[in-house]
């Protein structure tokens, strides 16, 4: 079969750059094929999707070097908007491909702009609406439908069109582990129903192999490093070399020395074969790491107590909400998207008013308190730094909160200059903000709140997108601050960092607390992971497979070694 996407000796440098972002890429596609893309930030994984729908150089402009074709023709000739009847994306964030009010006007947009009748059109919407389950939201808003539904109008948004190739950009970013696995189930579906060709990118790689793929494409500073099956990758250590995170189960085995072979199955979960010696190798590895204490309880800063909240359209988003917070611990709150985990947060700083309720910062009554006076004690961080930010200059922006309250000069220079050596941004103290990477942007927004010396910081999703050098950088230096006294308390939809990072969690359902038990005791209850919309870590799976009656003290344990290793 010919190749419906092909890459001969390609590569592409952007206009505003000295250096290629990609080189020498030789990589053929063909229709019915599901490939996972994977690689750090900055690797070149996005540039050569976008070279694929035609953002580059339709929208991206730059100099391309040698040749690709997609479905038979050349990419270049046919510009952005001829590659779009072939090539349909689905992007990341969901909002931000939103067109019509209502989700049929939504997913009806394409056939509108080829005036097709109105009949064949409604049943075209009809046809693919059942296709990606979402009849029965029709004629919603797209802001009133979940995530997962989003995810799902957005598929149907460009598949309504026909097209050969569905290319899916960082999927499960924004959404809760139980979404995220529903996504890759239907785009599982959607693929064997429809036959085109599936390109998912997406550095989570063991959720992207929730559900088998084809081929892994590996990417490293703009080339392919590797390009085949996923179970013999997953035999090697290049996805460590690479800096990506393999699948937490396939690093277990490695720990307790069970060689890997591609007939075993390890790319997929469910068909992993292990015979009874290497079960036995694992048990033994298990019961020779040492047990992992509970932590002990510290003093309590923040106590909240029968928390109520309705928001003025109606929506009932916290119900009675119990919860303490300890001095100098690290939490996590987790649930499913719109559980009331942002709105706490909200309330908790502020900007929102709870109809009924207490809560007491030592001994304060926050009621009591402004926005400003509560921002003196307990520090907001957005997940995007960008709508944060609002000064040219870095130690203008961390200066900026002090010179609000009047603060001397003097003092200023003096608190601004040792958060900036904590958070590691001290050399870059006069560069300008747009300088700065993603991850570096995040880091001064941290400083902003820091500088004000809160008791407590409260982040929202702070790995979001990130790759595992960038997520360890950030969340090795919310430690440290940690480490320092300030209680750092983190919304998040990532259970490894969940289990890796924050002993003890709060887990949010439908506006209430649900759990408040330590991390590897929340992945490990089938209940609460179900209800909550969570995922079981897949070393709960190992457990079971090789008879471990207690999966949460695997859990405890290896993730104690594998912090000892990453270290």
């Amino acid at each position: 079969m010919e190749p419906i996407i092909s890459f001969e000796n390609f590569g592409f440098q952007y206009t505003a750059q000295a250096e290629p972002t990609l080189y020498d890429i030789n990589l053929q596609i063909r229709k019915g094929e599901k490939i996972l893309i994977a690689g750090p930030s900055g690797c070149g994984k996005s540039t050569l999707a976008h070279c694929i729908n035609g953002l580059v150089p339709g929208s991206y402009p730059g100099k391309t070097t040698g040749s690709l074709t997609v479905g038979g023709k050349n990419a270049l000739e046919l510009g952005l908007f001829g590659l779009s009847k072939t090539v349909g994306t689905v992007l990341q964030d969901s909002d931000g491909q939103f067109i019509g009010l209502t989700v049929a006007e939504d997913i009806a947009f394409a056939l509108e702009n080829d005036c097709i009748p109105t009949q064949q059109m409604h049943r075209q919407v009809e046809r693919i609406a059942e296709l990606v389950d979402v009849k029965a939201v029709l004629n919603h808003a797209p802001h009133e439908i979940s995530g997962g539904q989003k995810q799902r109008v957005g598929l149907g948004g460009v598949m309504v069109g026909q097209v050969d190739v569905l290319l899916f950009d960082e999927p499960l970013a924004n959404l809760d582990p139980a979404t995220g696995k529903q996504t890759m189930v239907l785009i599982d579906e959607i693929q064997k129903r429809t036959g085109c060709a599936v390109i998912i990118i997406e550095h989570r790689v063991e959720d992207a192999l929730y559900r088998p793929v084809d081929r892994v494409i590996v990417m490293g500073e703009g080339r392919i490093c590797y390009d085949g099956d996923p179970d013999s990758l997953l035999c090697s250590d290049l996805l460590q070399q690479r800096g990506i995170r393999e699948p937490l189960y396939v690093t277990a085995l490695k720990y307790a020395g069970i060689p890997l072979t591609p007939d075993m199955r390890p790319s997929y979960l469910p068909e992993l074969s292990l015979s009874e010696s290497q079960k036995q190798r694992l048990l033994a590895w298990f019961e020779a790491q040492p047990r992992q204490e509970p932590e002990q309880l510290r003093e309590e800063l923040l106590r909240i107590e029968d928390l109520d909240f309705t928001y003025d359209g109606g929506h009932h988003a916290l119900r009675g909400i119990d919860a303490v917070i300890h001095k100098g611990e690290m939490l996590s709150i987790v649930g499913t998207n719109g559980a009331g985990k942002s709105t706490f947060s909200k309330v908790i700083c502020g900007f929102e008013k709870a109809q009924c309720g207490s809560m007491t910062l030592s001994g304060v009554d926050l009621n009591t308190l402004s926005i400003k006076e509560r921002a003196d004690h307990i520090g907001y961080v957005m997940q995007n730094p960008n709508q944060m930010i609002s000064k040219t200059q870095i130690y203008d922006e961390v200066a900026l909160g002090l010179r609000n309250r009047g603060v001397a000069e003097e003092e200023i220079r003096t608190r601004v200059e040792k958060t900036l050596k904590i958070c590691g941004l001290y050399p870059f103290r006069n560069w300008p903000v747009s300088a700065l990477s993603y991850g570096q942007k995040k880091r001064v927004t941290i400083a902003s709140i820091l500088v004000l010396e809160p008791e407590m910081i409260l982040l929202d999703e702070p790995t979001a997108g990130q790759d595992l050098k960038h997520y360890t950088e950030i969340m090795d230096f919310l430690t440290e601050l940690n480490r320092q006294g300030v209680t750092v308390v983190l919304i998040t939809h990532d259970m490894h960092l969940m289990l890796e990072y924050t002993p003890r969690a709060l887990v949010f359902h439908a506006g209430k607390v649900i759990a408040d038990k330590a991390a590897a005791q929340v992945l490990n209850a089938p209940e609460i992971v179900e209800a909550a919309h969570l995922k079981e870590t897949s070393l709960y799976h190992l457990s079971a497979l090789c008879g471990i009656a207690d999966p949460e003290e695997f859990t405890r344990r290896f993730i104690a070694r594998d912090r000892e290793v990453r270290k």
